[in-house]
This record gives structure tokens, C-alpha cells and sequence, in this order.
């Protein structure tokens, strides 16, 4: 059966570094955008950043530009966050999702509306000195 599984979550001091990991599994990846999301203690999920099902496109919300990078590799099933200069209010459980190529008609509309089709569980990342 389809399957998300993140890793590389953990506890971080502010201007620390993380990379998460999206490993997907029962699926075909690369028909499919990834993103990732992240929700905060009494706070509403967010995207982000999403990346379409080539890697060719991506998009970044602007409160992590120039900190956060998203990749992925569909020969080994995987999608990567890359996280700098992390800061507390980035403090969230992070989730990646996978969404059929056909549904969004971009990767922002697949951050800021999600409709995917396949949910992680999430992992928990914790900035705090």
C-alpha cells in the first residue's frame, strides 16, 4: 500500500541545521508533486514548500526563502528538506505529502490548498536553545 515516511526530525539549537527525509514506498514517486508541510502547537498547517513530480519547479513560502531547500530523487523514492539557520518559530511536526501531477495546477496551489492524495505521519522538529 502507498506509504510516506519522514525521518530526520529532532531537537536544534536556533541557527542549526536538519535535513528531513521523505521515504515513499507502494507508488510510482515521480508521477507524483511532493510537498511539505509543517504545523505549530494551536497553530493551522502551512505549506512549506512543494516541488513538482520532475523536480523541475518548486516553491518555497517566504518566511524560510534562503533557508529551506526542497529536492527530491525518484530513482531512490525519496524527497529531502533542507534546513538552515533554523530559528524557534520554525518549531513544528513536519509532514510530506504526495499529490498526483494532474491535480494541482501548480506546485504554490499544491502548498497553499493541498489536496494530496498520500500523507506522511509526520516528523517533530524542535528549535530551542
Amino acid at each position: 500500500q502507498a506509504r510516506l515516511v519522514e525521518s530526520g526530525g529532532g531537537l536544534v539549537h536556533p541557527g542549526g541545521s536538519l535535513r528531513l527525509s521523505c521515504a515513499a514506498s507502494g507508488f510510482t514517486l515521480e508521477y507524483y508533486d511532493i510537498g511539505w508541510f509543517r504545523q505549530a502547537p494551536g497553530k493551522e498547517r502551512e505549506g512549506v514548500s512543494c516541488i513538482s513530480h520532475s523536480g523541475g519547479t518548486t516553491y518555497i513560502k517566504d518566511s524560510v526563502k534562503g533557508r529551506f531547500t526542497i529536492s527530491r530523487d525518484n530513482a531512490k523514492n525519496m524527497v529531502y528538506l533542507e534546513m538552515n539557520s533554523l530559528k524557534p518559530e520554525d518549531t513544528a511536526v513536519y509532514s510530506c505529502a504526495a499529490s498526483h501531477r494532474l491535480r494541482a495546477p501548480t506546485v504554490q496551489a499544491l502548498c497553499v490548498r493541498p489536496e494530496a492524495d498520500y500523507w506522511g505521519q509526520g516528523a517533530q522538529v524542535t528549535v530551542s536553545s
